[in-house]
């Protein structure tokens, strides 16, 4: 893969953010005949698919903001002289090409390809039908960047298969490639899994959990249950599951409580054998499936625990390893809930929902990975470059 300088990198993201404005009313106009033709009974994915003005700016935004960052190729990690002056330099590399697989979110077409673009990556998109035309105008807004400042449009390329030929393409790629992102849901990673032939970095799925603990402060609970769970539905951030401390003061009533919060917020509530004694009303769970899943929809699972270390067990197990919380004013209890939980994102007293690139300081995203290497967490900028050493010598052979 070819280095570019860091100013012609810039130089195209600079007119891309002029296309974008551009070409905003017919942006818009492409993503009406995708979200036409979309059958509404999935709203997390309706909402996912939704470019209007507000996602134009975010578009326009996350390119400026990736163009005003330090380019992360050629950065010296460390630089070490050995006593027979063997100078070993290990500096960031490109990864080479990025392939990754989405579903819906055509701001992911903007996001994922100027982070890509912008660490030197070729970046292969691998957008869902219900999305094509708003990708098939972005991806054109992409080439007319490319090709004004001489450079090849196969730097930032859609790709059109079908399941079959993704599923081949992945087993045997037509072309080098380095890093495969499935930025999807469960049965998307396990494709994607079990058929690639190269290195996979799962954006993990969410299904965040949150224990209260019996030293929780209540309202502080009740408030982030309610953002984490009804803020943005369609978030891999938002709340799926709670557990709560059956020792909590008054446990019966605020149960209630937070029976009659929810149901305010229009929360479909399913409940533990435990929990179910006191909230008869509400759906039992049988199924152990349910615990693993990521519900994206106002559907919210409460079960009940012992103590710290029942939720912590209960979180490792069925989590996503995305994002999890604890309510508690007892600071100990905190930290060691957030060492012994495993998540790309652990919170005291505070919502998941702030598990975001933006949020975390990091910037527009690529995904969120779940994965433990290379990198956990928002995949920003920094985190798309791979590293290389760089050996200096004067004939010197080893003895």
């Amino acid at each position: 893969m070819k280095l570019l300088n860091t100013e012609i990198k810039n130089n195209v993201l600079k007119t891309m953010i002029t296309i974008l404005e551009r070409e905003r009313k017919n942006i818009i106009k492409a993503n009406r005949k995708d979200l036409d033709a979309f059958q509404r009974e999935d709203q997390a994915l309706f909402d996912r698919l939704i470019v209007n003005d507000k996602k134009v700016d975010e578009m326009i935004e996350a390119v400026k903001a990736v163009m005003l960052q330090d380019d992360p190729v050629g950065k010296e990690i460390s630089n070490r002289t050995l006593k027979n002056n063997l100078n070993i330099v290990n500096t960031t590399a490109p990864f080479g090409t990025i392939l990754i697989i989405y579903e819906s979110r055509p701001d992911v077409t903007i996001e994922a390809a100027v982070l890509a673009f912008k660490a030197n990556n070729k970046i292969l998109l691998k957008g869902g039908k219900e999305a094509l035309n708003s990708n098939l105008i972005l991806e054109k807004c992409w080439h007319e960047a490319l090709e004004e400042n001489g450079l090849s449009k196969d730097w930032i390329k859609l790709l059109h298969l079908k399941r079959e030929e993704t599923r081949e393409f992945l087993k045997n790629p037509s072309e080098p490639l380095d890093l495969i992102v499935p930025r999807g849901g469960e049965s998307l990673i396990k494709f994607v899994k079990e058929n690639a032939s190269c290195a996979v970095l799962v954006s993990g799925r969410g299904n965040n959990f949150l224990y209260v603990s019996e030293h929780a402060d209540w309202s502080k609970a009740v408030n982030v249950i309610i953002n984490a769970k009804t803020d943005k539905i369609s978030g891999c951030n938002a709340l799926d599951k709670v557990l709560i401390n059956k020792n909590l003061p008054e446990y019966e009533l605020k149960l209630k409580m937070l029976q009659e919060k929810l149901e305010k917020h229009k929360v479909e509530i399913l409940v533990d054998d435990k929990v179910s004694d006191i909230l008869s009303q509400k759906e039992t769970v049988s199924d152990l499936d349910v615990w693993y899943e990521e519900f994206l929809a106002l559907k919210l699972l409460i079960g009940e625990v012992d103590n710290l270390e029942e939720a912590i067990d209960i979180i490792n197990i069925y989590s996503g390893k995305h994002s999890a919380a604890i309510i508690t004013e007892d600071k100990l209890e905190a930290m060691q809930f957030m060492q012994n939980v495993d998540s790309a994102a652990v919170y005291h007293n505070a919502s998941t929902r702030f598990t975001d690139g933006g949020q975390m300081g990091i910037g527009a995203e690529l995904a969120i990975s779940t994965d433990k290497l290379h990198h956990r967490g928002p995949l920003g900028l920094n985190q798309l470059v791979t590293n290389k050493y760089y050996v200096f010598g004067e004939g010197q052979v080893r003895i």
